[in-house]
């Protein structure tokens, strides 16, 4: 005989996790024996099938769905895979390609791995709302414009624009969830994770949506070992009154990704996200940040630098000196030339 407690929701690697209830009434344990088909070896020629997991589902409901489809043998062959494994709770919701005939043990490894889920969303650090969108539509899980449901997101307190508050994380959406409700939980999830940091400028000088502008910034300008000394750099910058001349801001504007050599007649563009143009912080994101990003935009390192540039790639550097900073550039000229950034 077994005890089982339910076990909590949890948030891991950015799915929304199901919560899984197991109980001896739910499932049919009488006899001491269960059907469970052997662990073997899949074949990638393998017919498999599409299966729904909702949200909510318990597990015993999940176990049922699994036997009814032919994965399993027997609901409770899952049931006690699932139950000796603690990584069970990360089953998420959406529409998974399982094998059939498999053991509960194989079954459950198919419906913790990503790449079994059916119109997995993939938002990476930095990108744009724009790109995400592109990601929804291409599911074809909803009939809606997501620019269209993205107006009838509600936005966390101190936040007025949805780019930048989608945070970067795996989603997976069960058959009949809205549009508006996907897009929620993203912004769910922002929530979550700022209030964990508590998201708040140590100096009092940004309120929270420019702290995430701050934050979008500092993930589209570097790497994350150099994210804390571009918040100072950023911070210096405006409290002298310097424009910013970011080319990531002119990229945003012109929706090109991959490129990283700017040319003057960009700079040129007439534009509030244009930081050669126009002075202190653009007048939203220019992307959703993560973590990393978000932290450093609330815990700058100490410094008084007022430049830095990528010489080559993983050499970034930074100082306080115009003239110092013009010589690196020169060095990352030759190295553009060079072919040393691809």
């Amino acid at each position: 005989m077994f005890n089982f407690q339910s076990l909590k929701r949890l948030s891991v690697a950015g799915i929304v996790i199901l919560a899984f209830t197991f109980g001896l009434r739910e499932i049919n344990q009488s006899g001491g024996g269960y059907a469970n088909f052997p662990d073997r070896v899949i074949s990638e020629s393998e017919k498999s099938v599409s299966i729904s997991i909702p949200t909510g589902a318990t597990g015993a409901e999940i176990a049922e769905i699994l036997q009814a489809a032919g994965v399993v043998a027997s609901a409770e062959s899952f049931f006690r895979a699932a139950v000796a494994n603690p990584k069970s709770t990360a089953i998420a919701p959406g529409t998974h390609s399982l094998s059939l005939k498999i053991s509960g043990v194989t079954a459950l490894e198919q419906l913790l791995d990503p790449s079994r889920i059916t119109n997995l969303i993939k938002i990476g650090e930095g990108a744009w709302n724009s790109e995400i969108f592109k990601q929804m539509a291409a599911t074809k899980i909803w009939n809606e414009e997501p620019a269209e449901s993205a107006s009838k997101v509600v936005l966390p307190k101190g936040i007025n624009k949805l780019e930048g508050v989608l945070f970067p994380a795996q989603y997976s959406f069960a058959e009949g969830m809205s549009q508006v409700n996907a897009l929620q939980s993203m912004v769910q999830r922002f929530s979550q994770v700022i209030s964990r940091i508590d998201f708040n400028d140590p100096t009092g000088t940004f309120n929270t949506q420019e702290l995430v502008t701050l934050a979008s910034l500092i993930q589209a300008e570097g790497r994350p070992e150099d994210f804390a000394q571009i918040s100072r750099v950023i911070r210096n910058r405006l409290t002298l009154g310097m424009p910013l001349q970011f080319d990531s801001t002119v990229h945003y504007l012109q929706k090109i990704r991959g490129q990283i050599f700017l040319s003057r007649q960009s700079t040129t563009l007439k534009s509030p996200y244009n930081t050669y143009q126009s002075y202190g912080l653009p007048p939203g994101p220019i992307g959703n940040p993560g973590l990393a990003a978000l932290k450093a935009a609330i815990a700058p390192a100490k410094g008084d630098w007022l430049f830095f540039i990528t010489v080559a790639p993983g050499d970034t550097r930074f100082t306080n000196s115009f003239a110092e900073f013009s010589e690196w550039k020169l060095l990352y000229q030759k190295n553009r030339r060079a072919g040393a950034f691809g």
